[in-house]
């Protein structure tokens, strides 16, 4: 059967990422991996869907992956995805006599089996269950080598993040000039989430939309009250383009702000300027993070700083549970290193103003890839 193509990615992209899959796995020993994870499947094979019905790609060390799904969804699979072999079943069949055959057919059924144990697919009653299944393998948990192999990004990647960073900076201009007297913070998540289609972004939540004050308001409620004089919107927008998402956050203020607001916002955002300046490959991410926090305590902007000030920006899935992805964050005590190609959403908060970027380490230094300015946004 014909492979599907992919409307961002060459052959060569998932070839290189199978290559450097494989070498992990030669290093712990597995014959095969199975991966579950949604975000795992599409960075693996182009394709993946929620967990209505268990799924997973199959990646033997040596010979052909395959992608087993439902037949419902086996057509829109192998639309996308570069992989030809799809063994399926029906919705009230149990997926794992046919995960049997197909690893039987490569001579796999009493393999050393790789799993993410940590995969929120792969509960205690389904390890149970590949066990009955496959009494003569051995299980071997290969962590999340997945969302460690995507923390470099490729530059088709790259690419899907800037176009998302553009519209999260066209869709932030529309969303705060909705805020207005009167107006509701469901007027700006509207604004948001129709500029996301216009512009060209994947249909979804606009992304955490709130009045708030001081620091740990940023995932608070949409309210509908009217806003009103002196209402602080705090406004953090997740754009996706096939996924990959970019993020910016911003205040939208109705009328004048106070001086207090505006000084935190200047002091705010000129630490997080050093701080993002200081984003140099071979840098270590405490002393990244180091910038802002001691900035920000040592100014009596906050009291303390209980938050992260950064993550990891790539893939995310509309179907997965984690809407931010923390495989690398910045702390007190992150000893990692930045490195080239990697990205990053950078936030900050402090007395109800809020600044975020999506920064992309380069060989040169940091890019940001948002370029909103970098001010509070004032409705008179």
């Amino acid at each position: 059967m014909q492979a599907g193509r992919h409307p961002h990615f060459d052959a060569a992209e998932f070839s290189g990422r199978i290559a450097r899959l494989r070498a992990r796995m030669h290093g712990t020993g597995v014959d095969v991996a199975l991966f579950d994870e949604i975000e795992a499947m599409t960075w693996l094979s182009g394709f993946g869907n929620s967990e209505n019905r268990w799924r997973c790609v199959g990646v033997p060390l040596e010979g052909e992956p395959f992608f087993l799904i439902r037949a419902l969804d086996a057509s829109p699979c192998r639309q996308r995805t570069w992989i030809t072999d799809v063994p399926t079943f029906r919705d009230w069949e149990d997926p794992m006599p046919v995960l049997a055959l197909a690893l039987a057919k490569r001579g796999l059924q009493g393999a050393r089996i790789g799993l993410d144990f940590g995969s929120y697919c792969m509960p205690v009653a389904r390890f149970s269950r590949l066990r009955e299944a496959f009494p003569d393998a051995q299980f071997v948990d290969l962590g999340n080598v997945i969302w460690e192999l995507r923390l470099t990004k490729s530059p088709a990647e790259i690419a899907l993040l800037r176009r998302a960073a553009g519209v999260a900076d066209q869709a932030m201009v529309r969303a705060a000039a909705a805020c207005v007297r009167d107006a509701s913070q469901r007027d700006a998540a509207k604004a948001a989430a129709a500029a996301f289609i216009e512009l060209g972004a994947d249909p979804s939540p606009p992304g955490p939309i709130s009045a708030g004050c001081g620091w740990d308001f940023l995932h608070g409620h949409l309210e509908d009250r009217p806003l009103a004089e002196g209402d602080v919107v705090h406004i953090e927008l997740t754009p996706r383009v096939s996924g990959y998402s970019a993020r910016l956050m911003r205040c939208a203020v109705v009328g004048t702000p106070s001086m207090e607001l505006e000084n935190a916002a200047t002091l705010l955002s000129g630490l997080q300027d050093r701080q993002i300046a200081a984003m140099q490959p071979g840098a270590i991410a405490e002393d990244v993070d180091a910038i802002l926090r001691h900035g920000v305590i040592e100014s009596g902007l906050r009291a303390s700083f209980d938050n992260i000030s950064g993550y990891t920006l790539g893939f995310y899935s509309h179907a997965g549970p984690r809407t931010s992805d923390f495989t690398r964050i910045f702390h007190p005590g992150a000893t990692w290193r930045l490195e080239p190609q990697m990205v990053f959403h950078m936030y900050a908060s402090a007395q109800g103003a809020s600044f975020s970027e999506t920064v992309l380490v380069t060989d040169q230094g940091p890019e940001r890839l948002t370029r909103l300015p970098r001010t509070l946004i004032i409705n008179h």
